[in-house]
Parts: C-alpha cells; sequence; structure tokens
C-alpha cells in the first residue's frame, strides 16, 4: 500500500495495486487544514485503509505546522480514539 498526497486533487490517498482504496479529501484556509470527507471503496471496508489514510493526513498536517478542523465523522471519531492528535484540532 502507498499513501499520498494528491494536491491536485486536494486529498490524500491509499493506493494498492494502483487503485484508490480509500482517500481524504482536505481544503486549506490559512493555517487550518479542513477534512470533510472520508472515503473507502466498498470492498475494502473494514480493512483499516480509511484509518491509515488519516493518520497519515494527520502526519502530513502536524509536519506543516498546521491545524485540522476535523468535519467529517471519522476523522473526529479517529482523533477521540487517537489522543495523540487532539493538539491538532483547532
Amino acid at each position: 500500500m502507498q499513501l499520498v498526497d494528491r494536491p491536485d486533487r486536494s486529498r490524500y490517498e491509499a493506493i494498492v495495486d494502483g487503485e484508490t482504496v480509500a482517500f481524504a479529501d482536505y481544503s486549506i484556509e490559512g493555517s487550518v487544514v479542513v477534512l470533510p470527507h472520508t472515503v473507502t471503496t466498498p470492498v475494502r471496508r473494514g480493512q483499516g485503509y480509511a484509518g491509515r489514510v488519516v493518520r497519515f493526513a494527520l502526519d502530513d498536517i502536524r509536519a506543516s505546522g498546521r491545524r485540522v478542523v476535523p468535519s467529517c465523522w471519522y476523522v473526529a471519531r479517529f482523533i477521540d480514539e487517537h489522543p495523540e492528535y487532539t493538539d491538532l484540532v483547532a
């Protein structure tokens, strides 16, 4: 699996065998990154891809010095379950 930031699509992606299996959309608003939407393809659900994409996104956001608005329920829940990311919430 490959995790990538696709700024041309404003999303982070998980790619398996050349196929995007999960992604998290984002928009950058100054020093804040809004994460409004996370999707996993139906046949890949329940395999942890969304969690890996969200972790990758949050690590990238942290490295950029920005903060996050987790408007997607999945991202909000992920942060609740992984308190090491709560400091990123704007």
